[in-house]
Order: C-alpha cells, then structure tokens, then sequence
C-alpha cells in the first residue's frame, strides 16, 4: 500500500449497536461465548490428542477442524469485544488487511476440512472393508495439509486485490470488524470488477464446497440403506453432527457471499452468528452427538481428578 494512494491510515469501525448500555450487556455475553469457544475446542484437541481410543481419521480431522474454530474465532472476536467498551473503534489500514487475510485463510480452511471429513465419511460407510487401506495417516496428514493449503491461497488473491486499491477517504467501516465488501466501499474508485473476483473467490468456494458437501451425503444416505440398524443409527449419528456444522457454517456464509452486498444490519447480525456463535457450537454439537468422544473426556477428566488427589 503506497502513501502516495492512501491518505486514510485508520478506520473506524461504526460498530454492532450504539446504545452503551446494550454495548456492556454484549461485551459480557460475547467474553463468555468466547471463552466457550476456547476452551470448548480447546478440550477437544487436548482429548483426541491424549486419548488412546480416538485415533482414527475422523478424530483425526476434527481436532484440526477445533484448532481452526479457535483461530479463527480469535481473528475477530477479541478485537470485537474490546472494541465494545471503547467509545471510538478504531483499526490502522495494515491492522484491517491483515485481520482480512486470516479471517479468509482460517474460514476457507475450514469449508475445506468440512468437505475433507464427509469424503472420510462417505469412505468409512460406502467403502468399509477399504477404509484403513484408502484413509491411511499419509492421506490424512495431505488432506489437511491441503486445506490449510488452500485457504492460504484463497487469502493471498484476496488480498492482492485489496492492497492495490486506493483509500483516500472516508474511513468509517460500517462493520464491527474487515471484511472485503465493507472496505471496498471506502475506495476512492471503482470496484466492481474487484466486487465480480471477490465475489467468485468467496461465494463460488463456498456454494461449490456446500454443493459437493449435500451430494456426498447424498450418497451416503442412500447407501445406508444396505446396513443393519445398529449400523444405520451410529451412522446416521455421525452424519447428523456433520450435516448441523455444515448447515450452521454455510448457510450464513453464502447469504452474505453469494448477492450484492449491503449496508442491512442484518448483515452484521448474520455475521456474529458465524463470526462469535457457531465456533461455540461446534464442540457441543460434536461432543453430545458422540458417546465415544464424551467417554474420552470423562476418562481424561477422571485421570487428572485422580492425579490431583494422588498429588495431595
């Protein structure tokens, strides 16, 4: 970014609402959906990491996919809740590119580990008697590989898009944290073609991730059908949690990506949903869908209680 193009050093951000009082309620309440999300995700990358008895590729994948929950939950929300008490919100231009490209980096890695572990799915229950021999650890270690692979990519274009730009005035962001489509309206030109790429990187990853993701399960119902009923019920379990994630992630993301953006509050509420909400909900939808994952954690819990009380 050259200064001789951008006379704009710091953004403002408008904010969720304006109403202090509502402000302090939100600070409260979205700390404590933070700290959930933290420790939430956190105790299940702890868990399938010291547990002897979730070592297959699903767990595999979603310790990885509770690590990106974390960090990119982190790019936006403590900025977000802090900004909450302060009575201008402010951010420096590199400050607002940078939160941009981790923001995109950590979302497309996890669209991308969301279609990783339903093709572990559709192995595990289209292709049993494979499934070690197709899911080997090699496989699994590319495929994730892969995924954080792409999102670096994915964030590189974004942003080589966004830095040539010139921002010479105003510098109010009416967001409570970057985005693209927010930014691009502070330029001191045209940025429809910008707006038609940006829109073709995020919307078009998103709505052909999620087309990819309905067809494989798809698939995967219609083989169920072959199973016995113990088997049709652990499965269908599984693909339950899978199915809600999937649905909580992309529904909001392709209701913002995939039309012409606006100045709606409604657009920054659809925001804190998968922004500050759904990396809370990740852990509990897994945790209490999965008894195999929920006796992990008591055992975990158990063995430092006893530890604990040896040590004293």
């Amino acid at each position: 970014m050259e200064s001789s193009t951008n006379n704009v050093t710091e953004l403002i951000f408008t904010g969720l609402f304006q109403d202090p009082e509502v402000q302090r309620v939100c600070f409260v309440v979205f700390l404590l959906v933070y700290l959930a999300t933290v420790v939430g995700n956190g105790l299940i990358v702890l868990t399938v990491n010291v547990s002897k008895s979730l070592h297959s590729p699903m767990y595999f994948f979603l310790s990885y996919l509770s690590l990106v929950e974390i960090t990119y939950s982190s790019t936006v929300v403590p900025k977000f809740i802090t900004d909450l008490l302060a009575k201008i919100k402010t951010i420096s231009l590199e400050g607002c590119v940078t939160q941009i490209f981790f923001f995109h980096f950590f979302g497309v890695t996890e669209i991308l580990l969301l279609v990783v572990m339903a093709y572990d799915r559709y192995v595990a229950i289209c292709k049993p008697l494979h499934y070690m021999n197709i899911m080997s650890r090699q496989l699994c270690h590319v495929l994730v590989t892969g995924s954080w692979l792409g999102g670096f990519f994915h964030s590189i274009i974004q942003i080589l898009i966004t830095i040539q730009l010139p921002f010479c005035g105003p510098n109010v962001i009416d967001h409570y944290f970057c985005d693209l489509q927010p930014l691009f309206k502070l330029a001191c030109t045209d940025t429809s073609v910008e707006g038609v790429i940006v829109l073709a990187n995020s919307g078009l990853i998103a709505l052909c991730s999620f087309l990819i993701l309905v067809s494989s399960y798809i698939v995967i119902l219609f083989n169920l059908r072959n199973h016995s009923a113990e088997g049709r019920r652990k499965a269908l379990s599984t693909c339950a949690s899978h199915i809600t994630v999937v649905l909580l992630f992309f529904g909001p993301a392709i209701f913002l990506y995939m039309r012409p953006s606006s100045t709606f509050t409604e657009d920054k509420l659809v925001a804190v949903f998968y922004t500050v909400v759904t990396p809370m909900l990740n852990p509990i939808i897994y945790t209490l869908r999965n008894a195999e994952v929920k006796i992990a954690m008591r055992r975990l819990w158990g063995k430092n209680l006893f530890l604990k009380r040896k040590g004293k």
